[in-house]
């Protein structure tokens, strides 16, 4: 059988082009492994089909790797201290809140808790790394750094765990024509982050890389 390793750039609540993406593009298998770049949830209208359409994937015996993204990592800092929740709302929480049919996240169902603190920061295989926004290249181990791997990224990478390594990630917004470039260039740090959630020219796409053959697909 023919295993697939893909990954999906940000989601913010677009699970109508999430749904059609696995579903009618790629055509998910359970030979496949999905690996999801995180920011699932905030902005969109529909954080929380995506959040019960990726469980439900896990239960179903789906090889999803989901990593965490800044959006997660907000909402696990309001869980902890609710001072923090005006920094969220500013950033799209107020929809995740409504979404979810919460005043207040003391009150988000424990499963879902469960899902968000068991996100992973990054994933590795063989030469391919995938991390929500990218790397600190300048400490020891670049594999520590929890802000970078959630908030910020490089342009060029040359710490000796990351060279030679492709990296994919989110975080950022382009424009679908610009990550196809980046794909057409072989590019060795590859963002698939085309902006779903946003209605300008150019954005609105959710994004998904097969890297070993350089294969997009989009809706």
């Amino acid at each position: 059988m023919n295993h697939r390793l893909i990954a999906i750039g940000d989601i913010h609540g677009c699970f109508d082009a999430l749904k059609s993406l696995i579903e009618h593009k790629i055509g998910l298998t359970k030979n496949d492994r999905l690996v999801l770049l995180g920011d699932y949830i905030d902005r969109g209208k529909q954080s929380k089909e995506v959040v019960d359409f990726i469980i439900d994937l896990q239960q179903k015996g789906f090889d999803i790797v989901p990593l965490m993204g800044n959006h997660e990592a907000m909402l696990l800092v309001v869980l902890e201290n609710e001072n923090y929740l005006p920094l969220w709302i500013q950033n799209g929480g107020n929809e995740t809140l409504l979404c979810f049919g919460l005043h207040s996240l003391k009150n988000l169902d424990p499963k879902y808790v469960a899902f968000f603190k068991g996100l992973r920061l990054f994933y590795s295989y063989h030469n391919l790394l995938f991390v929500h926004a990218g790397f600190n290249d300048a400490c020891d181990n670049p594999f520590e750094d929890e802000y970078q791997m959630l908030w910020t990224r490089n342009e060029v990478y040359t710490h000796p765990l990351l060279k030679g390594k492709t990296i994919i990630h989110g975080h950022t917004p382009i424009t679908i024509a610009q990550c196809q470039q980046l794909i057409a260039l072989r590019k060795q740090i590859i963002n698939i982050d085309t902006g779903c959630v946003y209605p300008y020219k150019g954005y609105g796409c959710l994004t998904a890389l097969e890297p070993d053959s350089y294969t997009l697909f989009s809706v």
